[in-house]
């Protein structure tokens, strides 16, 4: 017997072409994720999803990657007007926004991109923490790092994306 899709992931795997590429542009901006997610549509269940977008998550390029971190906002400072980005970044609390963003700066001038964090569930101590920790790395490894990372807010935006509106995960 086959279990049949949520009800959110029926609605993603239904969606036109254009929408669902709209709605992968939201989860993560690099073109190439998106497609390769919009392309294995329909999806049997959230699990061959999410395999799904780490698959097209380790096979980014670095344009690909850059494309994907251009989109997300400094730690500290949520882009205005995006709900997804003030939800990630609530653990931040006011008193350490100046130093997030004073380091953020540092960083972007030593790596050429903000830093990329999944901050969902963090604190702002926690973050900051990593930032000052991750500053030093060279390239290569903050690559592989900032990939994880990428990978794991996509995995939280798409199970968000496709949970029907009564269980909207965290």
């Amino acid at each position: 017997m086959t279990s049949r899709p949520s009800p959110g992931l029926a609605r993603f795997n239904s969606a036109g072409a254009a929408e669902a590429a709209a709605l992968l542009r939201e989860v993560c901006a690099s073109r190439s994720w998106g497609a390769e997610v919009a392309a294995g549509r329909p999806y049997g269940s959230v699990e061959t999803l999410l395999a799904a977008s780490d698959a097209a998550t380790s096979g980014l390029t670095a344009d690909d990657l850059a494309e994907a971190m251009a989109a997300h906002p400094p730690i500290g400072r949520p882009k205005p007007g995006d709900p997804a980005s003030a939800r990630e970044q609530s653990g931040v609390q006011d008193s350490l926004r100046a130093r997030l963003l004073e380091l953020n700066l540092a960083y972007q001038e030593r790596h050429g991109h903000v830093f990329l964090i999944c901050a969902t569930g963090r604190t702002g101590d926690e973050m900051l923490a990593a930032l000052g920790e991750r500053i030093g790395n060279d390239p290569a490894t903050e690559r592989g790092i900032v990939r994880t990372e990428l990978g794991k807010i996509n995995r939280i935006r798409l199970t968000r994306l496709v949970a029907p509106a009564e269980e909207d995960p965290a």
